[in-house]
Formats: structure tokens, sequence, C-alpha cells
């Protein structure tokens, strides 16, 4: 896969600030800066710095808006949620999951059975809970698997174009595990993949623990010729450890891609290879799912443990407020 991350300009590094943490602590800069102003106007032999102090103050500000477009409370409505509220023990909302079946490989020579068993998905502590288990198990199809797992998708239930999907997601950990979530079209049944588009908004391999990839798969560009970027937590910290939001906002010609609520990619269709098609112009339904083994991560080893759990908190999709009204 091709690494191709689209970083933040740091433009307050003059003022040994990043854009990041300027726009994480926006209120507490403004207070300093108000501090700082009040005196230096009192001296008119700082006029100079007042004035590029507040230059600076609406560099953050517009920082703050481009890093944080969600923020905008106008700009967003609500179409569909889970908030996976559930007693401890039920299962996923049946009007809004439908649980996929079957240990065929998923045309990615996948080790787990895809099971609709309470075992490998419920709700606890107000989280879904999907849960890989290292099990001898056959399926009704006579495909015995030694791992099963679980893949909800929302195909029929719901599906759109365009908007702001998002979901709060702690991922499991270990070699060979592979936690996603993703977006296929609904056109799938149609044209097949991946003439329906593909938008991978987390995907994780085990052996990768700070990095997720965010990917488009279409024609002529899928599997190894994907058009994906990734994002690597700083400091060695591990996605395992806590849980992220990792989301995209999806415009006719843009899918932008955040974790955290920061921009770390954007993929328009100037930039796929000349000829490609670009296909991410129809409704897309919302898969969350993890495999065990694959071609990409590899299968477990001996430092796997098992059973791995992926939580997530809720999955959100919206769209822009003009839009919805």
């Amino acid at each position: 896969m091709v690494s191709n991350p689209i970083a933040h300009p740091n433009i307050l590094q003059s003022l040994n600030f990043t854009s990041s943490k300027c726009t994480s602590s926006f209120p507490d800069r403004v207070l300093f800066f108000r501090r700082v102003a009040f005196r230096w106007l009192c001296d008119r032999r700082h006029a100079t710095l007042f004035i590029l102090l507040i230059a600076t103050l609406g560099t953050c500000r517009a920082t703050a808006r481009a890093a944080f477009p969600q923020d905008e409370k106008s700009q967003w409505t609500l179409v569909w949620s889970d908030e996976f509220n559930g007693p401890d023990g039920s299962r996923p909302s049946p009007p809004r999951w439908k649980l996929e079946v079957g240990g065929n490989g998923w045309g990615n020579h996948e080790l787990e059975y895809y099971t609709n068993r309470p075992e490998n998905s419920f709700i606890r502590g107000g989280n879904l809970v999907i849960q890989a288990l290292k099990e001898d198990f056959t399926g009704p199809d006579h495909v015995t698997r030694e791992y099963t797992s679980a893949r909800m998708t929302t195909q029929v239930l719901f599906e759109q174009a365009y908007g702001r999907f998002e979901a709060r997601i702690k991922i499991p950990r270990g070699q060979g595990l592979w936690p996603a979530f993703w977006l296929l079209g609904n056109d799938i049944g149609k044209i097949g993949w991946p003439g329906c588009g593909e938008i991978d908004i987390m995907e994780n391999i085990g052996k990768e623990p700070s990095v997720v990839h965010g990917s488009l798969h279409g024609p002529g560009y899928a599997g190894d010729r994907d058009y994906t970027s990734e994002y690597k937590l700083p400091g060695g910290a591990h996605f395992f450890d806590d849980f992220h939001v990792f989301a995209i906002e999806w415009e006719p010609k843009a899918v932008r891609f955040f974790v955290d609520q920061e921009l770390y990619a954007t993929f328009t269709p100037a930039r796929l290879p000349a000829g490609m098609k670009w296909v991410f112009d129809h409704p897309f339904f919302i898969i969350l799912n993890v495999a065990v083994g694959g071609d990409w991560p590899g299968p477990p080893d001996s430092t796997t443990v098992f059973p791995q759990t992926m939580l997530v908190d809720y999955v959100r999709v919206y769209k822009p407020r003009s839009i919805a009204e």
C-alpha cells in the first residue's frame, strides 16, 4: 500500500506552537493573547508585536476551523446513528444492522468464520463488542475455520451518498488482527467490486499498532493499487490503548479523512491516475468487522492472544444542514 499523508502546515512554528496544539486549546490561547496584548498596548514600542499577535490569533482561528469543520454545529445534521446503549448481553439492533455469515475468505484469504452468534457480537457497557475467538467452528456451509468473528452491515437498511461518517472505536491488538470501519457502494450486486467503490474509513493491521489506513478503491485502483494514506499516532502510542474517532467528510468531488478531528488526507478525482474513473457519486452502506488473517495482515502467530475485541462506542452519519433541510 502506498502512503501519501497530507500534513497540516506548521504555521505557528516561530511561536513554538503547532497548528494542532493551537486548535486543541484555542480558548486558553485566546485568554493568553488578551492578557499579553493589554500589557503591550501600554507600551507603544510593542505596537509591531501586537499587530503580529493579532495576525497570529486570526491564523489560529482559521486553522481551528480547517482542522475541526465538524465543530461548526450549524454545518451538519445527524441523520442516522447507533449509540449501542442497549442492556449488557443484548444484540446489535436488527433495524440497523445485518450480520453476515460465512467462512469463504471474503476475497482476501481471511481465516475467520463470520457468525451471527452472541459469542461474536453483543452489547456491553454501552459499546458494541465484536469479538474474535480462536476455536474450531463449522458453519452451515460445512466450511470449518480455526477462528470466528463478526461482520456487520447496513446494506439495504441504511445507505447514503455524501456527508460525514464517523465512529468512536477501540481496536483489538495482535499480529493477524484486521479491524475495519468502511463503506461499500450499494450497486455492488449489479456491477461488482471494485466498480461499486469502497471507502475504508479505518483499517489497521496488528503488526502496525500505531498506524491506521484510509483508502479508496475503485476500477483500476484496487487491492495493491488502491488510493491510500496513513495516520500514525505520535510518540509511539498504540491505537489499541484507547478509543479514537475515525471519520470521513465526503463531497461529490472530495473525500477527507480524519483521526480524532485531525485532517490527514484529502482525495479528489484530480489525484487519480490518468484514465481512472471516480465512482464515489452514489449511496454507500456501512460495514464494521474484525478479520483474522488474510493477505495483508498475515496469520496470527504465537504472540497473538485470544479473545480479541473491537469496541465501538457509536456510529453516526450526518448530512450538510443545507442538504438535510
